[in-house]
């Protein structure tokens, strides 16, 4: 067990780590989830002993490791910035620590060989790191820190430097090897889709504190505030403040059509199925927020409550289409499957389900979970 109570990083006046108390179980894979600057390599650096914390404790077992140095910690961890020996092979890079462990050769070359053919490095294990793409150098930093044995693996954004295909390779196959360990791994990254992908508990970071933490899944349908949700959404999620009054949902808009001309209105939204959580909710001022890949072209069955918009741009990635819109003179993204072409200045209208709209109260704390999050696992 590693335990992190009130852990606080001050440099100077600036303080880059903010009263964190998080529990990460052995055998558990725990996510950092947050922007660049958020706080998460220097949150991996003490939890490894690379910093002392001005503040808090940090313990392992329950005893006290702050002031302890690294090198008398079973510690093993991989930077985004990968380093290998450079005149050792591939294999006995891979090799190293167990070697200082003194492993006995049997194990040591079956432990080697299956991190190699997890990370795809086989056909290079009697090469040098200098005769390595990058990525390949990357994945034998990756495969030494798994064969460690280490109570502790930091592992700092690891899979950016990868291909695409090995990327998504990876993130299937890390957790079952991370489960199978017994050591208490901690994986940094900025992209919520890796945070999901992974699965195990998120930890959601912004500006050195913890704004949520729990099951990933949980987190992501259940933010605890519009920090958390912003953090674990990519795209954005789509906001748009709004009016509670008794059983409706209303935007209090003045919008620019494309003729340059003002148009106020009032979109009024209605709950229709899910109306008994929303009169849980005192009326007054609100912020919602609705998902990318929860709106719709067209009207649906579910996709009940049009809103009107004006195209600013557009993005086509084969498979998907990122609309980018101006909805109640706040900027909106659609996310869509297969080819749209539109133009800008172009009027359309996108259509929501009422059961995926989140609202978040005036101190932005989570108001209403919508009915699809509450049944989704």
């Amino acid at each position: 067990m590693l335990e992190l109570d009130a852990v606080e990083k001050r440099v100077g006046r600036d303080m880059h780590i903010e009263n964190v108390s998080l529990n990460f179980a052995r055998g558990s894979l725990n996510v950092l989830l947050g922007p660049t600057l958020a706080g998460k390599t220097t949150l991996m650096r003490l939890m490894a002993g690379l910093d002392k914390p001005t503040g808090g404790d940090i313990r392992v077992d329950g005893k006290s490791v702050v002031g302890t140095s690294v090198r008398h910690r079973n510690v093993a961890m991989v930077y985004q910035q990968f380093i290998n020996y450079p005149g050792l092979t591939v294999y006995e890079n891979i090799a190293s620590p167990m070697r200082l462990a003194k492993i006995g050769r049997d194990e040591l070359d079956k432990k080697v060989r299956e991190a190699a053919a997890l990370l795809k490095l086989e056909p290079f294990l009697d090469r040098t790191p200098l005769n390595l793409s990058g990525g390949q150098q990357q994945r034998t930093a990756i495969a030494r820190a798994l064969v460690k044995g280490a109570e502790l693996v930091l592992l700092d954004e690891p899979l950016a430097n990868l291909d695409y295909k090995l990327r998504e390779e990876l993130r299937v196959e890390l957790p079952r090897f991370f489960a199978e360990s017994g050591a208490v791994f901690v994986y940094a990254t900025t992209e919520p889709h890796e945070a999901l992908l992974l699965g195990g508990s998120t930890a959601t970071l912004h500006e050195g504190r913890v704004t949520q933490f729990g099951n990933t899944i949980d987190v992501y349908n259940q933010p605890a505030d519009l920090r958390t949700a912003r953090t674990f959404s990519d795209p954005p999620f789509n906001l748009v403040d709004v009016v509670v009054q008794g059983n409706a949902v209303s935007t209090q808009n003045t919008g620019t059509q494309n003729t340059g001309t003002k148009n106020t209105g009032t979109q009024s939204i209605r709950l229709g199925t899910v109306e008994e959580n929303l009169m849980r909710l005192d009326d007054g001022q609100y912020t919602a927020a609705v998902r990318p890949h929860h709106l719709s072209l067209a009207p649906t069955e579910q996709h009940t409550i049009a809103l009107p918009a004006i195209v600013g741009t557009s993005e086509i990635t084969g498979s998907e289409t990122f609309i980018h819109l101006n909805v109640a003179d706040n900027r909106w993204v659609v996310l869509t499957h297969g080819v749209h072409r539109v133009s800008a200045g172009e009027a359309l209208t996108v259509y929501l389900n009422p059961d995926t709209l989140y609202l978040f109260s005036a101190d932005e704390k989570l108001a209403r979970v919508p009915s699809l999050a509450l049944g989704a696992r």
